[in-house]
């Protein structure tokens, strides 16, 4: 694997172990300011990474897609994964259900909320770089700058895709906790019982392909915000 491949992989993986780490951390945020000391009490509000490493979902998934897309010419996996999940109390809430759509709308609002600030910082740094540092250098100024905003589009699209992975309503992902919210209690009930099934069914999802039609739009709609200068940059550097 070449260096620049190696600092490819390295770049993708850091940003989306922060955009994993800070998902949760928001959940857990949030429970916090509802009145669920869990979460601090375990020590899960913490930034350090080592604190929500799931040695699975956090390493060995995302390590093991970005080492497939560089093996395979043309694949495109995006690399998803999980931490560990921040423990949530909803008993600590005035109101359980209430309390935990708020909690399930802070992962997914967090993700948005980095990609539109990631988004903003390169489109204020963009056009301060010359083309002939961006496309043209072989120096480290232009090496510098084509890693910075390959690292800065990554984010953008990692933080997008697990916003929309995690709407999804299939238990225990955060999609499932918003739409029990909505339902009778009836249909809370039957979303409660099916959470120890939820994730077999998430991966039969996925094996079948379902989860494509979620995804199909993301890489468009990340183009759209990065622009066309910027998506060249991007791809001139991967």
């Amino acid at each position: 694997m070449s260096a620049d491949a190696v600092l490819r992989v390295i770049l993708s993986l850091v940003a989306v172990f922060m955009a994993i780490v800070l998902h949760e951390v928001a959940h857990g945020y949030v429970a916090a300011r509802l009145g669920d000391p869990t979460a601090r009490a375990k020590g899960r509000l913490s930034l350090n990474p080592l604190a929500h490493i799931d040695p699975i979902g956090t390493l060995l998934v995302p390590i093991a897609l970005a080492v497939f897309n560089w093996l395979t010419p043309g694949a495109m996996l995006p690399l998803i994964g999980w931490a560990k999940p921040v423990p949530i109390n909803p008993n600590y809430f005035r109101n359980p259900f209430r309390g935990m759509l708020y909690v399930a709308l802070a992962g997914p609002g967090t993700n948005l909320a980095l990609a539109v600030c990631a988004t903003a910082a390169g489109r204020l740094l963009l056009p301060v770089v010359p083309n002939e540092v961006l496309f043209s250098s072989v120096g480290f100024a232009g090496y510098a700058a084509r890693a910075l905003f390959f690292f800065l589009g990554v984010f953008v699209v990692y933080n997008i895709i697990l916003a929309a992975f995690n709407l999804i309503p299939i238990p225990p992902l955060d999609g499932s906790r918003v739409v029990t919210y909505f339902l009778p209690p009836a249909g809370r009930r039957f979303m409660m019982a099916a959470e120890r099934y939820g994730f077999v069914v998430l991966l039969a999802v996925v094996f079948l392909g379902g989860i494509d039609l979620v995804f199909r739009w993301i890489l468009p709609a990340a183009g759209w915000l990065l622009g066309g200068r910027w998506v060249t940059v991007v791809n001139l550097f991967a």
